[in-house]
């Protein structure tokens, strides 16, 4: 479909502002003085935002996001929460989007989505991005690389990040620049009709050297150690989690084996105007 310029009463919608992105850009576009309708699961968790309407509008539910939708012209769709029925839950949701006359569509996606990624969420991901190229709607992919903030939660309680990523990189990107990057896309879609930007932090990084990062950061100390994908698997039975979730825990790490999520690039700068953030400085400004 045609993209046109954005009225000046525009209306942005955005999900997942209870979440670490979606929270994120929501708070942007507030203190831009933009307009902004925050669509939830749960309308009495959301943040309390100037310029912001929070309604309900749960994936599954179609009716209910066709009707939290009726009016927008952009929505930023941040993925669903990991279950066996992801792909399924996004499908409903770009459905009620087109069925409420919006007109670009703003999807959270991963870094690699491909039919044959290795992180098998990955494919998930480009299952949803194929189902909103067939749609119509106009739309922007952000393909984010694994979230720079979350590094030293895997490190546990021990400080010891378990996986067979063996020596791998992967190009870990923080969330505030991705959710920068989302509010340039959003203020600016025509712009962005059919692009897909790959999000990466500035270098390339083995899982020795994120621990390295977090031990001389945080002073607590960190380590990697290196598993047989069997023995990742046996590490991980105790949780007694589905197998699915099992295959996407795994798969993380074997992707960064493989190569998958090494590259760097420079669609952060491209879109927020600065440089990508590194890790190191990620960690230190959580614990500011």
């Amino acid at each position: 479909m045609t993209e046109q310029p954005a009225r000046p009463d525009a209306t942005i919608a955005v999900t997942g502002a209870t979440g670490r992105l979606g929270g994120r850009v929501a708070r942007r576009l507030a203190d831009a003085g933009v307009p902004q309708r925050l669509v939830l699961r749960d309308p009495s968790r959301a943040p309390e935002l100037a310029g912001a309407t929070a309604v309900a509008g749960d994936y599954g539910d179609r009716a209910a996001v066709r009707a939290a939708l009726e009016g927008v012209e952009r929505v930023l769709m941040v993925s669903a929460p990991e279950t066996e029925d992801r792909v399924d839950l996004h499908r409903a949701f770009v459905d009620a989007a087109v069925e409420a006359g919006v007109r670009h569509l703003v999807y959270i996606s991963f870094f690699g989505a491909s039919p044959n990624a290795t992180f098998t969420l990955a494919r998930d991901h480009y299952a949803t991005e194929s189902y909103i190229r067939a749609s119509g709607l106009g739309y922007t992919f952000l393909r984010d690389n694994m979230y720079a903030d979350l590094m030293p939660s895997m490190a546990g309680q021990d400080g010891v990040i378990r996986g067979p990523a063996e020596d791998g990189r992967v190009s870990v990107v923080a969330l505030d620049d991705i959710a920068e990057a989302a509010v340039a896309v959003l203020l600016a879609a025509p712009e962005h009709a059919g692009a897909v930007y790959s999000l990466t932090g500035p270098e390339a990084l083995t899982l020795d050297e994120v621990t390295a990062i977090l031990t001389e950061v945080t002073g607590r100390p960190a380590v990697y150690e290196r598993e047989t994908v069997d023995q990742a698997y046996q590490s991980r039975a105790s949780y007694n989690a589905p197998d699915w979730m099992l295959d996407a825990w795994v798969s993380t790490y074997t992707a960064i084996a493989k190569g998958e999520l090494a590259d760097v690039t420079g669609d952060v700068e491209r879109l927020t105007g600065h440089p990508a953030t590194p890790l190191a400085d990620v960690v230190r400004a959580a614990r500011d």
